[in-house]
């Protein structure tokens, strides 16, 4: 489906539908003045917390590491909806299941980090 995951979350799934949902390497809108057009914010986090099921995972994984900061902190908080498998305030060494692209393989050779946050619903 090619379509605004936003749009498709509020329109097209059930609320606690969903076992999970993965967000990998989304645009970190490096300048401050774009920060406001990340998707992983407050009314996003509410969003998955009503389609994702008690107990179902969310996965997000980035590049960038001041936006992996900032989705820990934004999902730290978010009125507790979300718990952080790896602890409070730590990000999760990368999973096995998740899909080594070739964008990653290129950082990974240029030294770039990558940060995993795993997150299951309360």
């Amino acid at each position: 489906m090619r379509h605004d995951a936003v749009e498709v979350l509020q329109a097209g799934i059930a609320d606690h539908a969903l076992d999970g949902v993965f967000l990998f390497f989304p645009d970190p809108w490096h300048k401050k003045r774009h920060h406001k057009r990340r998707i992983l914010q407050e009314p996003f986090i509410h969003l998955l917390g009503r389609k994702i099921r008690s107990g179902g995972l969310f996965h997000a994984a980035t590049d960038w590491e001041e936006y992996a900061r900032h989705m820990l902190a934004e999902l730290s908080g978010a009125e507790a909806l979300f718990e952080n498998r790896a602890g409070a305030g730590r990000f999760t060494p990368r999973p096995a299941y998740r899909p080594l692209t070739k964008f990653e393989q290129r950082g990974q050779r240029l030294g770039h980090g990558v940060w995993d946050l795993v997150f299951t619903r309360r």
